[in-house]
């Protein structure tokens, strides 16, 4: 038992780094955003297109990698997709043309969409329910930890080697984590309960499946979709805003936009942990891990007041406040995992960041347009706080109690 606790964390840890490198990796582009949109002549419609171009494959992608978590070893679909992310991450750094650097971020998202179905697959083969919040939480700290970390050094790498040597700096060396990965997944994995992994049949001799259609599910893509357009407004426009708005330089506005990113990271996984430690002494999980969402949700309308504020520091606090909001990450992740039928995890985590990535395009393209139309940012940053208490009504009125519905003969059509 004590060899099996300490095998599913080491994966948990390596699913952690991984996700740090993840988002690592997507970061790139925002720090990087001035230095090329000089190099190429972009105007502010131009740099969200360039912007969201990352997320329209990583949308695509997420039901149809979700249905191959259900299926296939995670354990090479992973790390084949971590290899093609490192190599498109590095060689963006040789672009020549804003057609290339889109195509590059297209293959970006393809290899990166593997991180949630994934991961959030494995959590739940390995956890029982009352146990997820912790490890979903640190799974999804690692992302905001990546972007945390990746700003200040990225503005640093920028600045000392150019935006170009910066690409190749940031996604190469990374393709050493698969060594540890493909040492430390069981070839074979076991479930929480102790029993092994189901095995998938031949793609020849498997059934289609189909998803599975419950409220729960449209309640959990209506809540994904206020909380990911708020949080991935923060990933694609935050260090520009930095530094044209608060005319902070390149380090300046890195070391500033960590601080929100660190905040995030943090609170995704102490969330979870809240959370699993009030069930666990015999809290109702549903109202715990909803209640624990609004209070993070009402925390992200402190954006609002940070766009109006004068002070670098006063903007600095409000924005450290507004980033609270990740305390929910973990349990809606818990909430995707407990709700989803069995042998649905994948497809449904899948589905679920679908939408949340179709935030991120939106975020990208509505803020990048309203900045022009407008002339400021203010605008684009209520609205994705404004979103956020309609998410908050969609997890308490449409998504119900926490337990698995069965598998329903009605469905929405095939994922693949």
């Amino acid at each position: 038992m004590a060899h099996t606790n300490i095998r599913r964390w080491s994966v948990v840890g390596l699913l952690f780094l991984g996700s740090l490198i993840n988002y690592l990796d997507r970061a790139t582009i925002s720090m990087a955003l001035p230095a090329i949109s000089k190099e190429f002549a972009l105007r502010p419609a131009t740099q969200g297109i360039l912007l969201s171009a990352f997320f329209w494959s990583y949308s695509l992608m997420q039901v149809p990698i979700g249905w191959c978590a259900d299926r296939y070893s995670m354990r090479w679909l992973f790390a084949g997709s971590f290899a093609l992310w490192s190599f498109a991450c590095g060689l963006t750094g040789m672009a020549g043309s804003l057609s290339v650097l889109i195509l590059l971020r297209v293959l970006l998202g393809v290899g990166e969409s593997v991180l949630f179905p994934c991961g959030m697959k494995i959590v739940s083969i390995m956890f029982r329910p009352h146990e997820r919040g912790l490890p979903s939480g640190l799974l999804l700290s690692g992302s905001r930890l990546g972007i945390a970390v990746g700003a200040p050094l990225i503005a640093w790498l920028i600045l000392r080697h150019g935006w170009r040597t910066m690409f190749l700096l940031v996604g190469l060396p990374p393709l050493f984590w698969l060594i540890p990965w493909l040492a430390a997944y069981p070839r074979r994995l076991r479930s929480a309960s102790g029993g092994p992994q189901r095995p998938a049949q031949p793609a020849s001799m498997a059934r289609p499946r189909v998803l599975t259609f419950h409220r729960n599910l449209l309640g959990i893509c209506l809540g994904i979709f206020c909380y990911d357009y708020y949080w991935l407004l923060f990933v694609t426009w935050l260090p520009n805003y930095l530094i044209t708005v608060r005319h902070l330089s390149l380090l300046r506005a890195g070391s500033y936009a960590s601080l929100p990113y660190l905040v995030f990271a943090v609170g995704l996984p102490v969330g979870g942990w809240i959370a699993d430690s009030l069930i666990h002494r015999g809290w109702d999980e549903t109202r715990t891990r909803k209640g624990i969402i609004t209070l993070a949700f009402v925390t992200g309308l402190l954006l609002i007041p940070a766009v109006w504020a004068a002070s670098e520091m006063t903007v600095l606090a409000l924005m450290g406040g507004a980033a609270l909001v990740g305390t929910a990450g973990g349990n809606l992740s818990a909430i995707t995992q407990t709700c989803a039928p069995e042998g649905e995890v994948g497809v449904w985590t899948g589905t679920v960041n679908l939408v949340a990535n179709i935030a991120g395009v939106s975020a990208s393209i509505v803020t990048g347009f309203l900045i022009g139309w407008t002339g400021s940012y203010r605008p684009g940053f209520v609205l994705a706080a404004a979103l956020l208490p309609a998410g908050a009504l969609a997890y308490w009125f449409i998504v119900g109690e926490l337990n698995p519905p069965a598998p329903a003969s009605s469905s929405v059509g095939s994922p693949t």
